[in-house]
């Protein structure tokens, strides 16, 4: 009989795992809350091991379709002069040119592609209740649908209701920032022409506003801002506009076309951090566990890297609850290193007062100086350099450790190796001296 995944969540992360699993010959079905395919969201650098493993997938051809290639990003200020710019070809050179820039939207729309006609699809649909059991799950969904399967992924974001439900409530998991976030898509000829095919950015403290032309004739913005409130206002168009209204440049024309809340992405900017990703049948994937927030600008990547691993445990048989265990254990780690990088680059991100506004200028003209690139790569996307190959086998060392451990409880005597660290953390502190 054919394993059956109940994946909760068709963001990137579930959608991922949902090709990887039929992949390997399971049975998945997925669940989404909203409605349809999210509409919402903003361009997001795809680098590393998401990268990697999107490659793995077979996914890159069409990911490449779907990007964008940019000039460079530019820091402007209220007249639109520039004032500091980031080379887009010398970052790219920093991850020897494996970089995509590609909205949120067409990534999901990419992985969608790939499971059509093999998985069952719901929106408009999300769990009411669950049950454990002791070899899977039984869930009942909003509708009142009772599905029973092998295993519950919980690939809903960083307001997990799998992770309330089985793990506990949201304030014991999720770290604020400091700051909101909001995304739309608008049409304005006039800004389109002032931006041409750059990354504009308002060079602003305490809140700044990005804008980017889209292929369709569109353009899309991103704002971001300080705030010690981590309560969603309730109009959001309106909290928007009064707190980017004053920053000049073409900043105004942008706001005068947001759309209403409905259409408007605006969230907080946090990390998810859960000591245990696991539960017996049930785990959490995605930013539902390992959220490093746009600060470390490897979420989509992250999120894509870490089905990747999940499924290929998965994939390796035996006891789901092993392959869970091995999962973490290979991943977590990784996750960790990444959302360090997030908190210490909030201060650079979006500077506090003027000095560091002007440290951050000062930072970006010495990227074009030998070697200064580099380091500042180093501080954006950090200094490990695991691959994909690194994570299994360090998994499948723990998959030896697993067997080792079954058969000495069953009384037979085998040789045992002790290891209290895992490889993959311990190449990261190699990494770190």
């Amino acid at each position: 009989m054919r394993m059956r995944a109940l994946i909760c969540g068709a963001g990137i992360g579930g959608l991922a795992l949902a090709q990887r699993l039929t992949t390997s010959g399971w049975e998945v079905t997925v669940v989404e809350r909203a409605p349809g395919p999210r509409q919402q969201g903003y361009m997001m650098d795809f680098f590393g091991l998401g990268y990697d493993a999107a490659e793995a997938m077979g996914l890159l051809p069409r990911l490449g379709e779907l990007g964008y290639r940019l000039d460079d990003v530019s820091y402007v200020d209220s007249s639109g002069r520039r004032r500091a710019s980031l080379d887009y070809d010398r970052f790219a050179r920093l991850v020897d040119g494996r970089l995509l820039s590609i909205m949120r939207p067409d990534l999901e729309r990419a992985l969608r592609e790939q499971v059509e006609g093999d998985i069952v699809l719901h929106y408009g649909r999300t769990l009411a209740s669950v049950e454990t059991l002791p070899d899977g799950v039984r869930a009942v969904l909003t509708d009142g649908t009772v599905l029973e399967a092998d295993l519950l992924v919980g690939a809903d974001g960083i307001h997990s209701q799998v992770r309330a439900m089985v793990f506990g409530p949201e304030s014991r998991f999720v770290r604020y920032l400091g700051l909101h976030t909001a995304a739309y898509v608008f049409e304005d000829p006039h800004v389109r022409r002032q931006l041409g095919n750059r990354f504009a950015i308002t060079d602003t403290v305490g809140r700044q506003m990005g804008l980017y032309a889209l292929r369709d004739g569109r353009l899309a913005a991103f704002a971001v801002h300080h705030d010690p409130d981590p309560t969603i206002p309730d109009d959001t168009r309106a909290a928007l506009r009064g707190t980017y209204s004053t920053l000049g440049w073409v900043v105004p024309r942008a706001l005068e076309r947001c759309p209403p809340p409905s259409e408007l992405y605006y969230d907080l900017v946090a990390q998810v951090e859960v000591p245990q990703w696991h539960r017996g049948r049930v785990v959490l994937l995605g930013d539902a566990c390992q959220a490093v927030s746009l600060l470390a600008g490897q979420g989509a990547s992250l999120a894509v890297a870490g089905a990747y691993v999940l499924g290929q445990q998965l994939a390796a048989g035996g006891p789901v609850e092993d392959a869970l265990a091995r999962y973490q254990q290979a991943w977590k780690p990784i996750v960790e290193a990444k959302q360090e990088v997030g908190r210490r680059g909030a201060k650079w991100f979006l500077p506090s007062s003027r000095a560091r506004l002007w440290l951050r200028r000062a930072s970006l003209k010495l990227t074009a100086l030998p070697g200064w690139d580099r380091i500042a790569g180093q501080g954006l996307v950090g200094k490990t350099h695991l691959s994909l190959t690194d994570i299994a086998a360090d998994a499948a060392r723990l998959s030896s450790m697993q067997s080792l451990a079954l058969a000495e409880a069953s009384g037979t005597k085998v040789p045992r190796a002790a290891a209290r660290t895992s490889g993959t953390q311990a190449r990261l502190e190699e990494s770190d001296r």
